[in-house]
């Protein structure tokens, strides 16, 4: 069974092909953004195997409220 992939919003001080991104699927969110390799940041938080975390500026945040409406194409 595919899963349903839905654009939501891109970060809008970002170049036109650049990061972070959010997207929504059935079962939650899916977030594109800058890969955290900070030591000093990593080492601060417990993250399981499996598991990653990215970081996105603070303008992106608003667009989750709006992503449970369907996202345009025409916004990619």
């Amino acid at each position: 069974m595919s899963r349903k992939l839905e654009f939501v919003a891109k970060d809008p001080g970002s170049n036109p092909s650049g990061s972070p991104t959010l997207y929504k699927t059935e079962a939650g969110w899916i977030v594109q953004g800058w890969n955290v390799t900070d030591p000093e940041i990593l080492a601060q938080m417990d993250i399981p195997e499996g598991e990653s975390c990215v970081e996105i500026p603070d303008r992106l945040v608003p667009f989750f409220f709006e992503g449970a409406q369907p996202a345009s194409d025409s916004n990619q």
